[in-house]
This record gives structure tokens, sequence and C-alpha cells, in this order.
């Protein structure tokens, strides 16, 4: 059960769902019903795409990360390939059934996992494709709302996105060689700013607030590369990732706050988690 659990990663879906939630929001929501099929259809596309990760890194693994399922003998790759490719289909069928526009931009998420899995450890770009995937998976969600897809979901899932590409730069250092260079991590402050600029009235002082939270904790994660030697890379990344509910909070800063504990228990859950199953 452990190596099913590393192998998809489990302890980032707190942030899958924080990334529904808050897409969902910005689309108008609706029925809940549709929302936790939203939910379990993401869920299943996260956990292939991270399944479907391991299986096309197996000859990578077993010479730079022999600690993985795959290499270490815990699983054959063969059922990798299996349970990776099911859970695609299944998670596509389950966002099909919502109907509208979700089925279209459910098939261009799963493009996107697919060709992210196949090519990231080949292209120095390929943080772009992990920010498209969450941009992709942020449309998905919003599609499924009352209201579709509004102006601020695609902003959101924009700065999403820029907040991934510094994350996954960072996360690409620890299976490849090189020096840290810092100026990527500058775009792990675009939702500070996004939310900055959309919040006014009776929402911008809530929102400032959450500004400075969010920019405590990245500054906190940071603090691993910069205040230690060697870096701790694991350590910024996983963190950095929990962050990214912080992220998803700024973009519907102006909701009732009943939503803001709901992101803070996933927040939580995602730290949690974190100390059983490995992000990275």
């Amino acid at each position: 059960m452990r190596t099913l659990l590393v192998l998809g990663r489990v302890s980032n879906l707190p942030t899958v769902w924080s990334n529904c939630l808050a897409a969902w929001l910005l689309s108008g929501g609706g029925p809940w019903g549709r929302f936790v099929q939203l939910c379990a259809g993401a869920t299943l596309l996260y956990v292939a795409g991270m399944y479907l990760n391991d299986a096309f890194d197996a000859n990578f693994d077993r010479q730079h990360r022999p600690e993985r399922p795959i290499p270490s003998g815990a699983i054959r790759e063969r059922l990798v390939w299996q349970i990776g490719l099911g859970l695609l289909v299944a998670g596509f069928l389950c966002l099909e059934l919502l109907g509208r526009w979700t089925p279209l931009w459910a098939l261009f998420l799963c493009g996107c996992i697919v060709l992210y899995d196949a090519v990231h450890k080949l292209l120095a770009v390929s943080p772009l494709l992990m920010a498209l995937c969450r941009f992709l998976l942020i449309l998905t969600a919003a599609s499924a709302g009352v209201e579709g897809i509004t102006g601020l979901a695609v902003w959101t899932g924009l700065v999403l996105g820029s907040y991934i590409v510094g994350l996954s730069y960072v996360a690409r250092r620890e299976s490849t060689a090189g020096p840290l260079r810092y100026w990527p991590l500058l775009l792990l402050a675009a939702p500070l700013l996004l939310a900055a600029i959309v919040n006014d009235g009776r929402h911008r002082q809530p929102a400032l607030l959450l500004c400075v939270v969010s920019g405590l904790w990245v500054v906190r994660c940071l603090r691993n590369l910069w205040g230690v030697q060697p870096p701790n890379l694991g350590r910024a990344v996983s963190g950095l990732l929990a962050g990214i509910v912080w992220v998803d909070w700024l973009s519907v800063a102006n909701q009732p706050r009943v939503f803001g504990t709901v992101f803070i228990a996933l927040f939580l859950l995602a730290l949690g988690l974190q100390r059983q199953v490995p992000a990275t």
C-alpha cells in the first residue's frame, strides 16, 4: 500500500482539490454533487500522471534514484504502466460525464499530462509543461461551474502557472546537476501581485493579509535554499507544493470566510500527508 501511495504522490492531492475549489468558486459554483465528481476526476488524473511519471522515468531512476519503487523492485514496471493508463482513462470518463466544455478541456489536460511525463527529463523548458497542466486543470474545473470559464479564472490559472514554473525549477535541481539560479523564483510572487490588483474595497484588506501570510510562507520555504549548506531542495519543494493552497485561496479572497477554513484545512492536510508520503 505504501508503494502505491508513494507512486501517486498522494500528499499533493490537497493542492489538486484546492485548485478545483478555487476554479469552481470563480466560475460561480453549482451543485456540490458536480463539484465532488470534478474532484474525483481531477484526483484520478493527477495520480495517473504521477504513476506514468515513474513509468517513463524508470531507466533514469535506475541510474539516479534507485530508491524509487520501480528500480527498488517494490513494484513491476509493467504494472505501473497499467495502473497509470487505467487511472487516466477513468479520470477522463469521470470528467466527461460533467458535459458542456469540460470533456474538451479534460482531453487537453490528459494530453498535456502524458506529454510532460514523456519529455520532462529531456527538455529544459519542461517546467512550462508542468505549469500548463495546472493551468488546464483550472480551466477544466472552471468549465464545470455554472458561469463557465471566467476572465479571473484564466488569470488565476496564469499566475498559478507562474508559481509552478518557479517551483518546478527548484524541483528539477533535485535530480539534475548544475548551479541553482535564483531569478526564476521571482515567479513565485505572481499570485501575490494579482491578488493585490484585483481586490478592492472591503475585500482589499483581507486579500493583503493573505498576501503577507502567503509571502512569508514562500520565504520560509526558500530559506532552505539560502540559509543552509548544502541547500535542502527537498524541503523547499515540499513546502512550496503545500503553498499551492495559499495561491488558490488568494484567488478567491473575496469569498465567505467558511471557504478560508477549508483552504486552511487543505494546507494542513498537505503538510500532514508529507510526513507520511514524500511530495516528490
